[in-house]
Formats: C-alpha cells, structure tokens, sequence
C-alpha cells in the first residue's frame, strides 16, 4: 500500500498516478475522508481515556461510568473506521515511476530493443502441440483426463527439458550471487493478497482452499516475499538476491484468444523466480540487473525475443516499472511474453511491513523486485517451435545438453 503521510501531502500527484494506471481517482479523497474520520476518533478516545485515568484518581464513579459508556460507542466505531480505511487504502494501486511511459493498455507498450533474427524455415514448421504429440512427450489429453483442461504431462525428454531449464537457470543465477531456495507451494491468504494475486474478480488468479486460509500460490514471489514479512532486516544483509523454485498454479479465466493454446497459458508450471530486497535508492539499479540476467538466460538459449516496458495502464497494482521480454513464437508468427520484471518500490513491503534498520539509526521499509528466470510452460514452447528439424526432431539448445545428455529430442 502507499504510505497514507504521501497521500496526505500530494493528493493531486497521487490522483494523477491512480487515474494513468486506469484507476479510479476518487479513492483517493474517499481515503482522505476516511483517514480524517478515524484521526478524529482516535483523538476523541485519547481524551476519554485521559480523563478516565484522572476520574480515577478522584474517585468519581459518575463520571467515571459515563466515560465508560461513551468509549463502549467510540471504540467499535473506530475498529470499524480502520477497517474501512485500510480497504480503501489497499485498492489504491502502486504510483508508476516518472519515466514510465503514458498509455492505456498494451498497445501502448513501448519495444525498448531487439535480439537475435527469426528462423526462416525450409519447410513448413509445426506447432508446439503437434511436436509435443509427434515426439510423445507432452500429453495434453492425458491432462485434461486426470486434472482438467489446461493441464498436461511433460513425458520422457519432455520432463527432462523442463529439469535442464530449471538446472540451468538456478546454477546460472547462483554464479550472479542468488541464494536458491525451494518454496511451500501454498500460501496464507495475507501473502496472496499482499504481493498482488487475487482470488476473485476479473484478474483473479490464486486457487484457495476449501475452509483454510491457504491458497495455490501463482509465483513463488508471493512465498519469498512472505519469508521475510514482519521482519526488520539489518542495512549490511542487503540486497538480499533469491532464486526462487516452486511450482505455479493460476486459474486463467476468461478467454484469451486463439494464441493461448497449448502451452501458453495453462493452469500449473514450474518456475525459477529472481527476488530481490533492497534499499530504495537501490531499487532502479537492480530492476535493470534483474532484466539483463533475463536477457542473458534467453541469449544462451539462442531464442529471438524482445523486451516491452509496461506502459501506465498495463502495469498493475503493485508495480511501480515493468519490463516483459518476449520471445518469437513461430507457431503464433509473433512475439510471447516469457517473462516480467516488475519494481514494487516499498508498495508490497508496506503491505508486509518489512524494513530494514539503516546503519546510522532508524528504520525504512525495503524496496522489493521480482523477475521470471525460466517458466517451464512459455519456454519449451519456444525451444520446440524454434528449434524444430524438417525430420520433426527438436535440437536441443546447447547451454541444456548437458543436463539431458543429448543433443536432439527424437520420435
């Protein structure tokens, strides 16, 4: 959430911010009037309490038993105050940086650069599914038998690309000095909601639990985020660099279009996530850091991409700046998103209320970032459309063979 003091001292820049990322402005005076309605509360209690402390000390029961009563009608009334602040408080989003560009939606997004050509076939290539099927190592049927639709088994070298990928990406990122860690796959709900991921509504994402509060978490952003929740972390410790591996589940709702077959957006995958805690004045710094180790994974993967920066209104709640890089996808004839690096400034360690205590006194909320390494979905998409031989085996990209002890994926 956004500090409450900002709001307070720039409600127009505040406005400003919520209406680019297409949110509603009137929040924000409905969260002033809310704040100005609890303060007065919390005043008026204060005095009560007083000048029950004082009657006490004079012994005057009459009096002492009407401030009684009226604090009895004054403290629910502020319990629920605060409850309402604080809901309003958390629907106003994250406020984009200055440099992020104006925009409604993606087709505002802005091409920042370019990598690597194309494949120009000799023949005329296969989609990803056709490949899966012919090779046998991705079984969609299957999936849909056992879990439903948008589910699916990665068979024989298929579960060995999805175990390369994932090598590869956590021993890449532990060279860069990332701390590999494996997650719980569930979360509370404090931990879905606070980094962003909602279980109703039009952007609905997490799978909850039947009478617990836990939920299938879509990212293992929302487990390493929640690792640290309530903590303060010592100023010498940061940054502090995760390598996250979990598996992801999202509902994906609604309909995507014809190019969402297929691997491109399923209900479950594997994935390497980087996370960082920072210092703010440190955050920009390592948002690009986080997009060239991305660059980099998918230059030694030999796949053509490009990077996207977010426009205001493709940003979402909690980030502040946000890059996609996507990768040519010969099956759709155009670029997919791969992966996303967003910088949440302080918004999700406010919701957390992690900080780290600075070396000269004092404490400062952290500035946290995530990235995708490797979504075992999206990526093997790519390598088998991409990577595709007229005889329909798939050659597998170098920086991977070690793992699968081969060089091709043959029928």
């Amino acid at each position: 959430m956004i500090d409450i003091n900002f709001i307070r001292e720039n409600p127009e820049k505040v406005k400003k911010g919520v209406s680019d990322k297409g949110y509603d402005a009137s929040l924000v005076e409905k969260v002033l009037k809310l704040d100005e309605h609890r303060r007065k509360l919390i005043v008026e209690i204060e005095n009560l309490r007083a000048e029950r402390n004082k009657i006490a000390e004079e012994k005057n029961i009459a009096e002492g038993k009407r401030i009684k009563e009226e604090l009895s009608k004054k403290e629910p009334t502020l319990k629920e105050a605060e409850k309402e602040f604080q809901e309003i408080l958390f629907e106003i989003p994250n406020l984009p940086a200055k440099d992020v560009p104006i925009g409604k939606g993606a087709e505002e997004n802005k091409e920042v650069k370019k990598w690597g050509e194309p494949k120009k076939f000799t023949f005329t290539p296969k989609d990803h599914l056709e490949l899966g099927k012919s090779l046998g190592i991705l079984d969609f049927e299957a999936g849909a038998k056992v879990a439903g639709s948008q589910f699916y088994f990665w068979v024989g070298d298929g579960a060995l690309l999805e175990l390369a990928l994932v090598s590869f990406a956590l021993e890449k990122l532990a060279k860069k000095g990332f701390i590999p860690v494996i997650t719980p796959d569930l979360a509370k709900s404090r931990f879905y909601l606070g980094t962003g991921y909602l279980p109703k509504g039009d952007e609905a994402q997490t799978y909850e639990i039947k009478d617990q509060d836990l939920g299938l978490i879509a990212t293992s952003e929302v487990t390493l985020a929640g690792r640290h929740a309530d903590e303060v972390i010592f100023e010498e410790k940061l940054p502090l660099k995760y390598a996250g591996y979990s598996h992801c589940f999202r509902q994906e709702g609604g309909s995507y279009g014809k190019y969402s077959k297929g691997l491109y957006r399923v209900h479950q995958f594997t994935k390497v996530e980087m996370f960082i805690f920072c210092k703010p004045e440190e955050s920009e710094k390592y948002h690009q850091e986080i997009l060239k180790l991305e660059e980099e994974i998918y230059q030694d993967l030999g796949l053509p991409y490009r990077v996207v920066e977010m426009c205001t209104g493709d940003l979402g709640a909690m980030a502040a700046k946000k890059y996609d890089l996507e990768v040519w996808m010969p099956g759709r004839k155009e670029y997919g998103e791969v992966t996303s690096t967003s910088n949440c400034t302080d918004y999700q360690a406010r919701n957390l209320n992690i900080r780290y205590k600075k070396k000269e006194g004092g404490t400062e909320f952290v500035h946290m970032l995530n990235g995708t390494a490797i979504a075992t979905s999206r990526t093997p998409l790519a390598i088998l459309e991409n990577y595709q031989n007229e005889d329909g085996s798939v050659t597998i990209p170098e920086v991977l063979q070690k793992w699968m002890g081969k060089e091709k994926i043959m029928g």
